[in-house]
């Protein structure tokens, strides 16, 4: 669809969801950035139009609202809503709200296919899979923009578009096969773009060619993303290439489960200790209302930086409290000091994630990181992945996310960044301006669709992480002890999509007619292995284990059991997922790919 008339931007984040957009029928002059108004329920039966369409779904309780207190435009009748109303309902009703499905979609804990969502809803709350919340939320974008912008002409609707939908940089393979499986649903086809990079494209379209004047040969940009539910790092080096300014995305950060999701929890900690300081004990579900309200006290001063406090109520218990409800208030001297001093405390670049004692037993849920310093997770990374050719540490940043916003976050994470640079030289770190941290990722998508077609600056980078394919150890069998697991690399650090590979080397033998477990392996720090490196020892800090492909791979009617010779042909596809074939030497051809069900199949 690099013809179609629109390009089309999608951020489907974690707290909110944005749409942006570039009119290519325009002038080239007049070929600006623009953000869809996203027609959405504000309250039972009022429509309004916003921004951004917060990521939250309400499933109602029947009749409880008035007839058609839930219709849009486009749908009647609906049990369920997305967007404004939802997110206040999340204070008053919350085993019926889902939020966070982003998270829940990269959990592989879970059956994100399976209907899970709200998590640990009572019986008789319906639920969904992390992947149809997905899809849900695509749709209702769609239907927006059809509504808006393709009223009387069907090839303006948005299944006719250039589509870019963001994912985290630390996405794996099966977490984007999974949105794009949700974009397949809503009828869209997409393709996929790291945040962090939509965040640096939305920079490079605001500041046009003025910003070779800010960056220059040498700089390394740190992409600093901390949002709803996730911290991303990304690193962005200027390079020289024939007299040209280049730049290449050369490190990206494991997936983090931290942001405002943790904060919103730490902040009703507080807020429930001013409640039973005056005499009221809440229960869990109290406790999850709780929750809610104190991410919608957090967002309003955020948003407004002149309010100093903002109202914190929830519904109450029994006949002695007054109204039906309890209220309390956020202030923002304890929001910055909660903020700053558990999630953004001081430290060395030399410090390093605590890593707590793990309990033998663990209530099932989201992966959260165990130390909440977002700074401590930054100096791992930088140390990880800085130095080398460039700079021991970032010369320039770049904000992104709602978190944010917040002044004196972004003002922290600045200090502890110059005064690990102040350590070595007297350079001074480029703060770099974004527009709009709420808006940018989505406008930056746009912008990537225009450099799609051969307009602005692309940014090269290929895959984020090296993958590999765990080969068995051949030894003899020792009684309680497991053949030791051998990491083959299919595709290394960077490889662009759309190519593919030979793993040259030796053969392998591939057992047929019988299930069997193939191990997917990936690292985000092993930079230099190429295609067919084995490494035969490694760290679970150096090299991670995926979720494995079960299978059972047909052979010939007498090769049952057997091991037949292959060797292996690795491909990554236009979205950055892998595909890998085996061959034999009679030419039979195996294919095993991400697929969204398990046990995925093999083609």
């Amino acid at each position: 669809m690099s013809d179609s008339r629109y390009v089309v931007g999608i951020d489907l984040g974690t707290t909110n969801t944005v749409l942006s957009y570039i009119d290519t029928q325009k002038a080239p002059d007049e070929q600006r950035v623009e953000v869809l108004s996203i027609p959405q329920v504000s309250a039972p039966s009022v429509v309004e139009k916003k921004e951004s369409l917060p990521s939250f779904l309400y499933l109602a309780a029947g009749p409880e609202f008035s007839a058609g207190g839930l219709d849009l435009p486009w749908a009647e009748g609906r049990d369920y809503t997305l967007g404004w109303l939802a997110r206040e309902q999340g204070s008053k009703v919350p085993k019926r709200v889902v939020g966070s499905s982003k998270s829940w979609l990269c959990h592989s804990g879970v059956d994100r296919t399976a209907p899970i969502l709200p998590w640990r809803a009572p019986e008789d709350v319906p639920q969904i899979s992390p992947v149809m919340a997905a899809q849900r939320f695509i749709e209702h974008l769609r239907d927006a923009w059809n509504q808006e912008m393709a009223t009387d002409d069907e090839a303006a609707r948005l299944e006719a578009q250039e589509v870019l939908l963001t994912v985290p940089a630390s996405f794996d393979a099966v977490a984007r096969e999974l949105t794009m499986q949700a974009a397949v649903n809503a009828g869209l086809d997409v393709t996929l773009l790291e945040e962090p990079q939509a965040a640096f494209y939305a920079w490079l379209s605001n500041q046009g060619q003025d910003w070779r004047k800010t960056l220059q040969v040498g700089d390394l940009v740190l992409v600093c993303d901390v949002g709803g539910g996730t911290t991303d790092f990304t690193l962005i080096a200027v390079r020289d290439e024939e007299g040209d300014l280049v730049l290449d995305r050369v490190a990206v950060g494991a997936h983090i489960l931290l942001g405002g999701d943790n904060m919103d929890l730490a902040l009703a900690l507080q807020v429930s200790a001013q409640l039973r300081d005056d005499g009221h004990d809440l229960d869990p579900w109290q406790t999850r209302s709780l929750w809610h309200a104190c991410r919608q006290a957090k967002e309003e001063l955020l948003e407004n930086l002149e309010s100093e406090r903002a109202d914190v109520t929830i519904l109450g218990r029994g006949s002695k409290v007054i109204g039906g409800s309890l209220k309390a208030e956020l202030t923002r001297e304890d929001l910055e000091s909660i903020l700053l001093d558990g999630f953004f405390p001081e430290c060395e670049a030399s410090d390093r994630p605590k890593m707590g004692r793990r309990g033998g037993l663990q209530e099932l849920g989201l992966p959260y990181a165990t130390d909440a310093g977002v700074t401590r997770h930054l100096a791992r990374f930088v140390g990880e992945h800085a130095g080398g050719e460039g700079p021991t540490f970032p010369t320039a940043v770049l904000f992104n996310g709602g978190v944010m916003k917040a002044d004196p976050l972004r003002q922290r994470i600045t200090e502890v960044l110059q005064g690990w640079i102040g350590a070595e030289d007297d350079h001074q770190l480029k703060a770099l301006e974004s527009a709009s941290l709420d808006l940018a990722v989505s406008r930056g998508a746009a912008y990537y669709g225009m450099v799609r077609r051969g307009q602005g600056i692309r940014i090269r980078g290929g895959v984020a992480r090296s993958y590999y394919v765990g080969i068995e150890s051949s030894m003899p069998a020792v009684p309680g002890m497991e053949a030791p697991l051998k990491a083959l690399c299919v595709v290394p650090f960077g490889m662009e999509e759309g190519t593919e590979a030979d793993v040259v080397g030796q053969e392998l033998g591939m057992v047929v007619g019988e299930p069997v477990e193939f191990r997917f392996l990936s690292s985000t720090t092993r930079k230099d292995d190429s295609v067919g490196t084995m490494v035969e020892r490694f760290s679970e800090d150096e090299i991670e284990e995926l979720v494995p492909i079960q299978t059972a791979l047909e052979g010939e009617s007498d090769e049952n059991g057997q091991l037949v010779p292959v060797q292996l042909h690795a491909r990554v596809t236009e979205v950055g997922t892998l595909d890998l074939e085996l061959r034999s030497r009679d030419d039979r051809r195996w294919k095993l790919e991400y697929e969204v069900r398990e046990p995925r199949e093999v083609r």
